[in-house]
């Protein structure tokens, strides 16, 4: 990386330059009032006489900087401000460390295929919170998603972005050729299918180390995303399962009735996969576990925003029969929900109640002082994954997720009174 950088942006101190276009430059800089490093995207100041450029960038900052605050995400880089004035014009955003995913596209330094669809599953969450927003990122390549230190990788480069409730004018003729959906090719109204067909070039791409087009020349390229469809993913990488196969060519059909329709659909099928993907079995990736958590009822009326915030609290434990979870007189400081199997309730070795997935046991103690014991035993009698939540941790979660988890609970016991209420009359 260059040298050649300005010591500070603003109020941020540059630490050194991370990377550097035709329309801008990023640079890790320390934010001194948030006490953390962000990264600085720098516009490209253009020579006044080119008005075209200059609208075109300014533009592309507009785009960028009216998303601050509004695309909360876990898998979305968030912006934090957004500046413009007679010095410079640029975006504050959320340093995530690691590089991009254009390292792992590449046949020499491909990526385990469990891990290539939970991160397009991830992107493809990411990517519906964003529609649901009204915004379409029309940008997905490998280059746009940062990779975090923890294997997390978030979408970013929003500045080429179409938001379908903005008054000002939009960019036309933008987005990486190779990753262009045919519609954007022939510069037509655009809808969310356009990120779906390039996350599945994306998914292919990082699948195979290979693009699904790659023309001699721009004309070329062009044809063949009109008019030619790819090999299957499988025919490139050896092992790969037809259910990839069909996965990456419908998200990549060139008629949008034939591709999928919904964010939901394709990561409907992807979560399918990584179910029947050879993991081992204390291996629960992300994308499993937010499959398996917005399957049950307690998550019902939990957005996918809370969801994901849920996954980064929970501890998930598989257990076989016979495994004691709670025992009754000890303290305790965690809830649990039982994701998959039976476990039985039982006082003084008399059993009260068998629960099933989606019920929870052991909350009462999260509503209690820190000394209360728990009143029962519950013990696995099948195998089981059950998820642990502490108090501690749920405590210091967001607002939005603790009144959630409190609803669901009230929820709960209103269920288990009007059980007991229909069971005393029957007595």
């Amino acid at each position: 990386m260059r040298d050649d950088f300005p010591k500070k942006i603003g109020k941020y101190p540059v630490l050194r330059e991370l990377g550097r276009g035709a329309t801008s430059s990023v640079y890790l800089a320390s934010d001194p009032f948030g006490n953390r490093e962000v990264a600085v995207k720098l516009f490209a100041r253009t020579d006044a006489s080119d008005a075209r450029m200059t609208r075109r960038f300014r533009n592309m900052y507009l785009n960028e900087a009216t998303l601050a605050g509004k695309l909360s995400h876990p898998y979305i880089a968030t912006i934090f401000d957004a500046v413009d004035d007679d010095d410079a014009s640029y975006i504050v955003m959320e340093y995530v460390p690691g590089g991009t995913l254009e390292y792992y596209a590449n046949v020499a330094r491909l990526l385990p295929v469990e891990q290539v669809v939970e991160i397009v599953f991830k992107c493809a969450q990411a990517l519906w919170f964003a529609q649901q927003r009204g915004v379409i990122h029309r940008d997905i390549k490998p280059a746009n998603i940062l990779g975090g230190a923890d294997s997390t990788f978030k979408v970013s480069d929003f500045g080429s972005a179409l938001s379908m409730t903005a008054d000002q004018t939009q960019i036309n003729g933008i987005g990486s050729p190779a990753y262009m959906s045919p519609e954007q090719v022939r510069d037509e109204p655009l809808t969310h299918q356009t990120d779906i067909y390039s996350l599945g070039v994306v998914l292919y791409q990082l699948l195979t180390g290979k693009l699904p087009f790659n023309g001699g020349s721009h004309a070329s390229l062009v044809y063949q995303i009109l008019n030619l469809d790819p090999v299957p993913p499988s025919d490139a990488r050896e092992g790969l399962s037809h259910d990839l196969d069909d996965i990456a060519m419908r998200a990549m059909a060139k008629d949008r009735t034939r591709r999928y329709s919904s964010w939901q659909e394709f990561a409907d099928d992807l979560s399918r996969v990584i179910g029947r993907l050879a993991l081992p079995q204390s291996d629960l990736n992300d994308a499993a576990k937010f499959a398996s958590i917005r399957a049950l009822t307690f998550f019902h009326e939990f957005e996918d925003v809370e969801i994901w915030e849920a996954l980064r609290v929970t501890r998930w434990r598989r257990t076989v029969p016979s495994t004691v979870l709670i025992r009754e007189g000890e303290q305790g400081d965690s809830f649990f929900i039982l994701a998959d199997g039976e476990v039985r309730v039982s006082r003084g070795g008399t059993t009260l109640n068998i629960l099933k997935p989606g019920d929870c046991f052991g909350e009462m103690l999260y509503f209690s002082a820190p000394v209360a014991r728990r009143s029962t035993s519950i013990t696995a009698i099948a195998p089981s994954l059950v998820i642990e939540i502490k108090a501690a941790s749920l405590n210091a979660a967001s607002d939005a997720l603790q009144v959630k988890v409190n609803r669901a609970f009230l929820r709960i016991l209103l269920e288990r009174l009007t059980l007991a209420n229909a069971r005393l009359a029957a007595a």
